[in-house]
């Protein structure tokens, strides 16, 4: 019987307790492929590699599934394992368990995101995990039975064109986890704050950080979910045209 071809990565990098995990989930599942930077690469968005060559290693495991870092960012990780490792696409591809949450406006930036958004833009169905907890310690496996029966619907039920699913988990034990909820984005955005310093030549520098707000409480979005510790899913998809405006800029008069 055909096992599906599952395609793992993250932005973490592929020693990280996260994807660690998520390979143990998904070996049950299917035919496992680890393709994943070989440094963090958390904020990197969408970005793509062109002014260096990527550099793809394969790491001695235990010979159950092969194992490739790669130089470059989570998205090159999908391009080069597509095209130069599997030569086919996978039946699924999963990101993560990323180190830290990836609701809301955090989806734009995140580099696990984008390795499943990278996926659907090629139409494979694809999922971005992310957990609530930055620490090297963080109990991934809590949400380990709903990692497995989400990824398991998407290999069963598939999704549809140009879509993924973002997948966020609070940090609770297992007890604690109400279930899973759908739901939609929150609005939200971060107020950064800019830490001026000044090195030992007294030439300036900055350390970006900043707080993240949260604009609205609804009961249908993911940081309501994750406040309430659901576990959230929010379908995810790459268009970013904003169709309600196309009918009132169609009125507005350009001069020929």
């Amino acid at each position: 019987m055909h096992k599906p071809v599952i395609l793992i990565t993250n932005d973490d990098g592929i020693m990280a307790p996260g994807i660690r995990h998520l390979i143990s989930f998904m070996i049950e599942l299917g035919d496992i492929v680890v393709v994943a930077p070989d440094k963090p690469q958390s904020g990197m968005g969408h970005a793509v590699t062109i002014s260096s060559p990527l550099r793809l290693k394969k790491i001695s495991a235990d010979g159950e599934y092969p194992e490739y870092s790669c130089s470059g960012t989570p998205v090159d990780c999908v391009k080069i394992a597509v095209n130069k490792v599997l030569h086919k696409k996978p039946d699924l591809i999963v990101s993560g368990i990323n180190h830290g949450s990836n609701a809301s406006i955090n989806v734009i930036y995140s580099g696990t995101m984008s390795a499943a958004i990278e996926g659907a833009m090629e139409s494979i169905p694809s999922i971005g995990f992310s957990l609530m907890d930055f620490s090297f310690e963080a109990n991934f496996l809590a949400a380990k039975k709903y990692i497995k029966q989400i990824a398991a619907n998407v290999l069963e039920k598939g999704l549809p064109q140009g879509c993924c699913l973002n997948v966020n988990i609070p940090a609770v034990v297992e007890s604690e986890l109400k279930g899973v909820k759908i739901c939609r984005q929150a609005r939200g955005n971060w107020e950064e704050v800019f830490d001026h310093r000044r090195d030992p030549r007294g030439v300036d520098y900055y350390w970006l950080s900043g707080e993240f707000k949260v604009h609205e409480n609804s009961k249908d979005t993911d940081e309501w979910a994750l406040q309430n510790n659901f576990i959230s899913v929010v379908p995810v998809q790459f268009d970013f045209t904003a169709h309600n405006f196309i009918p009132e800029l169609k009125n507005w008069r350009f001069n020929v």
